[in-house]
């Protein structure tokens, strides 16, 4: 596997909340509901995104707004536009006055919004409750709002997705988290593409001459019993040379690199109910479910067990990224 496609495989909607919002100006969302990673695009109409502490971006018909959570955002279709709806953390939704309309002004299949109104503003969105803990490195360093224009992508994912979000066929909501997927991915792959967009400095060494290899392999199989030595030696390069360009590009030691990547493949793979911590230690690395356990807890706070009772939802995304707002094709 290589680095892009392990860092880009991490993002697997389970059962993803979509919905199409119909409204018409004004109009004006409060969104609490602690998603890490929610997606929003505009069928008809335009809408201002504006993150908490972030700088607003305006959306039209076929952007595509990728927003880090779990802080709190406001969709409207002006800036000035005072909150209507908030929406909870159970994707339940109530008034300023606190009256809970989730299910007054369903309008159909995931379609939901003013019944009387005439829908001048179309708007879909997709949240993921609990990306996989691969992507959490690639997430973790994503700016808090990501703006992809439609004029710099010509696929349909945006036409389909709004033809596919209502519909109640067998299968459709496996349907509905490939499409969400894509659309993640297809914002992720401009993002990291687009120069002085603010891609993190790992996903760059890639294509350093000595760290690529490096990360390859290390990507490739992390269960073996790497050394910085024996990565050396496969690369064909000096212990310390690449000790010091890996640490220089990446921003850490390789082997600090890789047992962060144990720690997140392992995470990932507590989420199936089937594997065992003595399973997960082996696939990644470690000798034993102890080694595992006291490496996990010593990182992430709880054990492996804890982690797979809390359902794996409850550890948000890295916080740390200062809040940024990127539109694609503005220069970053």
């Amino acid at each position: 596997m290589d680095v892009l496609t392990g860092l880009l495989d991490g993002p697997k909607a389970r059962g993803a909340f979509l919905l199409k919002s119909v409204f018409d100006p004004p109009w004006s969302l409060r969104v609490e509901d602690r998603a890490p990673i929610s997606l929003a695009t505009m069928v008809q109409g335009s809408a201002w995104v504006m993150p908490d502490g972030g700088v607003p971006a305006l959306i039209g018909p076929g952007d595509i707004a990728v927003l880090r959570g779990p802080d709190p955002y406001t969709i409207a279709d002006a800036q000035d536009t005072p909150v209507q709806i908030t929406v909870g953390p159970d994707q339940r939704c109530n008034t300023t006055v606190g009256e809970d309309v989730t299910d007054t002004m369903a309008l159909g299949v995931r379609t939901w919004g003013d019944p009387l109104g005439q829908g001048s503003s179309v708007m879909l969105s997709g949240t993921y409750q609990a990306p996989g803990e691969i992507g959490r490195r690639l997430l973790g360093a994503l700016p808090t709002l990501l703006v992809r224009p439609a004029a710099l992508d010509d696929t349909p994912l945006v036409d389909l997705l709004a033809e596919e979000i209502g519909r109640d066929e067998p299968g459709q909501e496996l349907v509905l988290d490939r499409l969400l997927d894509l659309l993640f991915v297809s914002v992720l792959r401009a993002w990291l593409a687009e120069p002085d967009a603010g891609a993190p400095a790992w996903y760059h060494a890639r294509s350093d001459p000595r760290v690529g290899p490096a990360l390859r392999l290390l990507h490739g199989d992390p269960a073996h019993a790497w050394t910085v030595d024996s990565l050396a030696r496969k690369v064909g390069v000096s212990r310390a040379g690449l000790a010091r360009r890996f640490a220089e590009v990446v921003g850490e030691p390789p082997m600090t690199y890789l047992a962060s990547l144990r720690l997140a493949m392992a995470a990932d793979l507590l989420r199936e109910s089937d594997v065992t911590v003595a399973t997960a230690a082996h696939q990644v690395g470690y000798s034993s479910a102890f080694a595992l356990s006291t490496a996990f807890k010593r990182v992430r706070g709880v054990s492996p067990q804890e982690y797979r009772r809390s359902g794996a939802s409850q550890v948000v995304l890295p916080t740390a990224t200062p809040s940024r707002t990127v539109v694609l094709g503005s220069g970053g």
